[in-house]
């Protein structure tokens, strides 16, 4: 890495980087200027990032622990570390609250952090554990008087209309959430003062977004991520990663990979989600990790 980019990194700022002309949707907080090398020019646009809070929501996998039916010792535990929604996080700047995911659980998941207002909902991908609850925010809705912005690319935005397939009707029935879609391309973008870069990963053979805010990177439900994509995680001093068990999976990092990835891209800070019961007691697997990796739990906050 070269010491501009260096610089960069470190004043908490991103780039984007073009041989010929600046693209850019943000709006505001932005710089335009030149930087010559070799005989090469290019191009940057310089955006801050305001101070985030990020609340997770949820850290479980698809069945949620306690699972249904299971006896198992993580499943008995009584230790509220091992009690995990489905998983969702809550990022908030002083004016802008964004949801990733809108889970089966979401509705709970909105009573206990006391979330009034959101500005912007990030689907990562479209299966059920993570559009199952867009139909709540109907209560926002409501109350705020204005439809929900929901962003997603082109394939999970289709997932969301067949998951609520009455809100898009041109007959609208009385009551029925109002959603506004907005198709997003790995181009970063902004949600109110946030601006937000995506990262494409893979969840076996389905790409799946994972996002970036400033030093702060998350992902889940992803199995391999390829090189360029790993290169917009690199300078991020946390991230976000799933682990669901122990063992190799179709779709999804075990823990094994999860920590191998983290060293590769030299994330000082990392925190595993989407926790299967099969992983184990919480107390007993962050014994075993590594300095700076622990797993993740319902209603951990962190300032970024």
């Amino acid at each position: 890495m070269s010491n501009w980019q260096t610089f960069l990194k470190s004043r908490r700022l991103i780039s984007s980087l073009s041989n010929s002309q600046t693209r850019t949707p943000f709006h505001y907080n932005i710089q335009n200027f030149s930087y010559r090398r070799y005989s090469i020019s290019c191009r940057f646009v310089i955006v801050a990032y305001p101070h985030l809070t990020i609340t997770f929501l949820g850290t479980g996998t698809s069945s949620g622990v306690p699972m249904i039916a299971c006896s198992c010792e993580v499943c008995m535990s009584d230790d509220p570390k091992d009690t995990r929604l489905r998983s969702s996080i809550l990022v908030q700047s002083a004016t802008t609250t964004i949801v990733i995911d809108a889970t089966p659980d979401f509705r709970y998941q909105m009573l206990r952090e006391k979330v009034k207002k959101i500005d912007g909902l990030l689907i990562t991908h479209p299966h059920k554990d993570h559009i199952a609850g867009i139909d709540d925010t109907r209560a926002f809705q409501f109350f705020n008087q204005r439809a929900t912005d929901v962003f997603a690319n082109k394939m999970s935005l289709e997932g969301v209309k067949k998951e609520i397939p009455y809100a898009f009707q041109q007959l609208a029935y009385p009551g029925i959430p109002k959603i506004n879609l907005h198709e997003i391309t790995l181009e970063p973008f902004m949600i109110g003062d946030i601006p937000i870069t995506p990262i494409l990963v893979w969840h076996y053979k389905m790409p799946v977004y994972g996002f970036r805010f400033g030093t702060f990177t998350y992902i889940t439900d992803a199995n391999s991520i390829d090189e360029a994509e790993k290169e917009k995680i690199k300078g991020s001093e946390i991230l976000v990663l799933n682990a669901l068990r122990n063992e190799p999976h179709i779709s999804h990092f075990s823990l094994q990979e999860a920590v191998d990835l983290v060293k590769e891209l030299s994330v000082p800070t990392a925190y595993f989600t989407h926790i299967s019961h099969q992983l184990g007691l919480s107390a007993e697997i962050n014994t075993i990790l590594p300095d700076g990796i622990s797993l993740a739990y319902d209603g951990m906050k962190l300032s970024v």
